[in-house]
């Protein structure tokens, strides 16, 4: 049908219905007044019956109008559409019967306005409800559609519910809810009945046939979303959510809000909430640089970044591509800030001398580096050009031309360290808190584990796999890590960057651990799969330079609380900035005499680099510890400012 066609028809609804309107209030008085005079005791006053008619009708017309009754989609029509029509009739009878008076002297007898009334209301209403039931087709299809459960019988569900009995093309049929309030248990909810609480999930989805799960529960926390689907797994039914609220843009609720249950979902962590206050005072109208823009932590750092209001942001990388990318996205997401985008290798001294001597910047966010693992491993001279020397560089520029803050972006790889990336990382931290002694700069590192959907994590590769058919492969089945979201990564690095005073180390805290395994296995089920049976899960073995598990702090830190109940930071460390330089010389030189020199001068500047037996003690050790966590809710870590590698803090994170 073309849009001119829908106009035509639309207009002739409207028209059709007026008429029909029009006769409903005619015969509404026309009754009235016949059911006045039916006794004959007094004659008939002709004037007053036709004007209180055509008063009745233009008047009664008018307001229908006025609150767009001849402009709803009627097999859509609720509470909202009756309120509307019993506010149109009252004052159209209302002031129908007020104007006869003045315009013929006598007053409408008080039964005819009554009748009049009540008649109007019912056939204008009734009608209206009459054609919302012919168009309903839901009878109609009822079995046609995918069998759904709606849990979360609240003003959400039952917006979900109505959209599903009135849109065919979804093909939901829900079925019943599922309701935590006992005041709702047995009731009837827009149709569908309330059998009961959570624990009755897995038994009603067996009962319905139950193929589709609906979680309609925006406002409740995450912790009880992440319990409500850790019930729902055990079901076989697809599993579907409505987002948080402060994930909705335009904080309308409806289907087309809905999408898959994440990893995200599983985790159950609450938002970040940020002291806007102490974090604008060192970023509002500051130029910000961030090196490593394009990538996941540090594209996310510009974003938030931005709503601080800063003077001038420096998108800083060396991958054209990702760099276009964020500078096109800020542009269009925040048009009026004043940004630079900057294509430079960290690596080039030279190169960095010129970007800070041009732009001065005031605040630097260090998110360059190299973060795989195992390519990390088959490559030490780039880990070590550029996760130390390029965070030399970039250190060295910001004490050089003045910065008042520098914050690195390091890795819980960075502690007790088995890889040659978690080796350059603290190498970095160390020279970061070599410089923070000598300098007017506030030098300090910000250390976290796994963050979800960054490049090269696990996550992405899992659901690639997953796309593909799979096997799954999982390095072993005791491997544990911690996970937390990028945006959530990125806004605590940002308040952690308020609390710094020097040579500090924060930590994040990163929530409850998770097994890879389980983690995996989770992904295949809320992809519609079983595990084993559909997708294949292989183990591959740990791959060089993995742990089975990882640490927070070394033995030498400490770890003290800060004003932020997720925020923790462990005691500068002593390094002398002379002898490190001389190492690092040593290290320089060693870039071009192979892989071995590499190691050895690593394990020389970070004695706690090791190989480990992952079959031995670690894995003792790991599983021993894993037994411990599974019971906790989160690793809430101590305020203890003494606390050495033991405990929860001792997995780490990622």
């Amino acid at each position: 049908m073309s849009r001119g066609e829908a106009i035509v028809i639309s207009k002739h609804r409207k028209w059709i219905l007026i008429g029909l309107d029009s006769l409903f209030i005619l015969s509404s008085v026309g009754l009235g007044y016949l059911f006045h005079y039916r006794g004959g005791h007094t004659a008939p006053d002709w004037k007053q019956i036709s004007l209180y008619g055509a008063l009745s009708v233009v008047i009664g017309i008018s307001m229908m109008n006025h609150y767009k009754l001849y402009h709803r989609a009627w097999r859509y029509a609720s509470i909202g559409e009756l309120i509307s029509v019993i506010k149109a009739v009252s004052i159209a009878c209302a002031a129908s019967w007020a104007a006869v008076f003045p315009l013929t002297g006598g007053i409408v007898p008080l039964p005819v306005f009554v009748f009049t009334f009540d008649s109007t209301l019912l056939l204008t209403g009734g009608f209206r409800l009459l054609l919302r039931i012919l168009t309903d087709n839901y009878s109609q299809r009822e079995y046609n559609g995918r069998r759904t459960m709606v849990i979360g019988a609240g003003d959400c569900g039952v917006l979900v519910t109505k959209e599903m009995k009135f849109n065919a093309k979804l093909g939901l049929y829900p079925v019943c809810f599922i309701d935590d309030d006992p005041l709702k248990h047995g009731q009837q909810v827009n149709g569908c009945l309330v059998v009961g609480g959570r624990d009755k999930i897995v038994e009603t989805a067996e009962k319905f046939r139950i193929d589709e799960i609906i979680i309609a529960m925006p406002s409740a926390p995450r912790a009880q979303i992440a319990e409500i689907i850790e019930i729902c797994k055990n079901t076989n039914a697809r599993l579907r959510i409505i987002p948080p609220l402060e994930q909705l843009i335009n904080g309308k609720v409806s289907l087309e809000t809905l999408r898959d249950v994440d990893v995200e979902d599983l985790l159950g962590r609450e938002p970040v909430k940020l002291q806007l206050e102490g974090i604008a005072g060192y970023l509002e109208g500051k130029t910000v640089l961030v090196t490593g823009a394009g990538g996941s932590i540090g594209s996310e750092l510009c974003r938030q970044i931005a709503r601080f209001k800063p003077g001038k942001l420096i998108l800083l990388g060396r991958g054209e591509h990702s760099i276009y990318q964020i500078d096109r996205e800020m542009a269009e997401t925040f048009p009026n800030l004043p940004r630079e985008a900057v294509i430079a290798d960290v690596q080039n001294r030279e190169r960095m001398e010129q970007v800070f001597e041009r732009y001065r910047p005031q605040v630097v966010f260090h998110a360059a580096a190299y973060k795989h693992v195992p390519l990390m491993e088959k490559n030490p001279e780039e880990a070590v050009m550029n996760n130390v020397f390029g965070t030399k560089n970039v250190a060295e520029c910001a004490d050089k031309y003045g910065a008042e803050r520098f914050v690195l972006i390091s890795t819980d790889k960075a502690v007790n360290p088995t890889s040659i990336m978690g080796a350059t990382k603290r190498v970095a931290e160390m020279i970061i808190q070599s410089l923070d002694k000598h300098s007017k700069t506030i030098f300090t590192a910000v250390r976290f584990g796994n963050v979800l959907g960054s490049r090269g994590s696990v996550i992405s590769l899992f659901k690639e796999q997953i796309k593909s058919g799979g096997p799954v492969t999982v390095t072993h089945p005791e491997m544990i890590r911690y996970f937390m979201t990028i945006p959530e990564a990125s806004q605590l690095v940002i308040q952690a960057g308020a609390y710094a005073t020097g040579g500090e180390v924060f930590v994040l805290d990163m929530g409850k651990p998770v097994k890879i395994d389980n983690l995996a296995r989770d992904l295949i089920r809320l992809s519609g799969y079983e595990p084993g049976k559909d997708i294949e899960i292989t183990y591959i073995g740990i791959r060089p330079g993995e742990k089975l598990y990882e640490e927070l702090l070394t033995a030498e830190e400490g770890l003290t609380s800060t004003k932020h109940d997720r925020i923790f930071v462990g005691q500068p460390g002593d390094y002398d900035k002379t002898q490190l330089e001389l190492e690092l010389n040593k290290m320089a030189n060693a870039v071009n005499e192979g892989q071995a020199a590499i190691r050895r001068l690593l394990h020389h500047l970070v004695p706690t680099f090791r190989n480990p037996d992952v079959e031995g003690p670690e894995r003792a050790a790991g599983m021993e510890e894993m037994e411990r966590m599974e019971g906790m809710e989160s690793t809430k870590l101590p305020d203890s400012a003494g606390l050495k590698q033991s405990g929860p803090l001792a997995v780490g994170m990622k």
